[in-house]
């Protein structure tokens, strides 16, 4: 997620935050004290004792993988702030931070703030994190404030190699329950500031149309996007000499390209909805016509038993009654 100064805009729950600098320095005055630091490149990491392994992967990393699809090589440098703790981080993302995010980035401060290894498996993998940041920034230098959150969160994603396939199959289950159709992309900056399945549902789509914008140049992907965009000004400028197509047009297309490519598991998810629902209503009427299905066999057979236990003594009544009469015929013959 990215906060401006001006106006507030995850890896299924990343954040970016840009605050104003003056604040957001009195807020976090004399947090690196008792930190070590390590350069590698134009990158700095700061780091408590516990987290040495870590930092030292994050600057390598950093600095081996220093350049972002479409852009120049960034310049600055960076410092990557590594929290010991849950209460540091939340005191170094500031004020107003959601919960749900587990890393920010700070472009006016030039800096990033993530979680430590007591971060745990809610902080995500910390290299694909901190690529996600890091990728925040460079669009930043290259071109400040100019594009929409929709584009900003969608190329950090893209850049950080966040959303395999089954990943956004998985968020578009979210995905759709939480829009119920396929939203504008002017409609996708206000998600990011909702819950976390509204804002994990933004990361999805914003990802798939960065990634169908480079899909629209197999060879130069979004180097020429980025060329005119920082000389245009304007993305829909921009889009139209890179790509041939105006911003509305790209729009449609990616939408149709959204609700083809996964329609049928949106059936499927409806389908499931459905059958759980009638599950949920019909299940206890079924329960109880089977319990009332058992008592009523159980009787059956207890009536059957009784009827064969009633008919077997009248069957030796009979057999008894027949054999007297037949003893006193012998006898009466017998004295005659």
């Amino acid at each position: 997620m990215r906060r401006r100064a001006c106006r507030v805009p995850v890896h299924l729950a990343l954040a970016l935050v840009l605050w104003a600098a003056p604040a957001w320095g009195r807020q976090v005055q004399g947090a690196t004290e008792g930190l070590r630091r390590l350069e590698r490149g134009r990158f700095t990491v700061l780091y408590a004792p516990t987290d040495l392994r870590l930092a030292t992967s994050l600057a390598a990393a950093a600095a081996e993988h220093d350049s972002f699809p479409g852009l120049p090589r960034p310049r600055i440098r960076v410092q990557v702030w590594v929290a010991p703790n849950d209460a540091e981080f939340r005191r170094w993302a500031g004020d107003g931070a959601p919960e749900w995010g587990v890393a920010f980035a700070f472009p006016v401060e030039r800096r990033v703030v993530l979680h430590g290894h007591r971060g745990g498996a809610r902080a995500g993998d910390p290299l694909a994190v901190l690529r996600h940041e890091l990728a925040h920034l460079a669009l930043h230098e290259a071109l400040g404030d100019l594009p929409p959150r929709w584009f900003d969160e969608g190329y950090a994603s893209f850049a950080a190699g966040e959303w395999g396939r089954d990943d956004v199959l998985a968020t578009n289950f979210a995905l759709a329950i939480a829009f119920g159709r396929i939203p504008t992309l002017a409609g996708l900056d206000s998600a990011f500031d909702g819950g976390t399945t509204g804002a994990q549902a933004a990361y999805a789509f914003s990802y798939r149309a960065v990634a169908e914008l480079a899909a629209l140049d197999p060879s130069r992907g979004l180097s020429l996007l980025f060329a005119y965009w920082g000389r245009e000004r304007s993305l829909e400028r921009a889009m139209r000499q890179a790509y041939g197509l105006t911003l509305a047009g790209f729009e449609l297309r990616w939408q149709q390209s959204t609700r083809q490519r996964y329609g049928g598991l949106a059936v499927i998810t409806d389908m499931s909805a459905a059958v759980l629902t009638l599950g949920v209503l019909v299940g206890p009427l079924w329960l109880m016509r089977r319990r009332r299905d058992r008592r009523r066999l159980q009787a059956m057979r207890v009536a059957d038993a009784a009827q064969a236990e009633r008919e077997r003594a009248s069957a030796l009544a009979a057999l008894l009654g027949e054999g007297g009469e037949g003893g006193e015929h012998y006898d009466s013959m017998k004295g005659g």
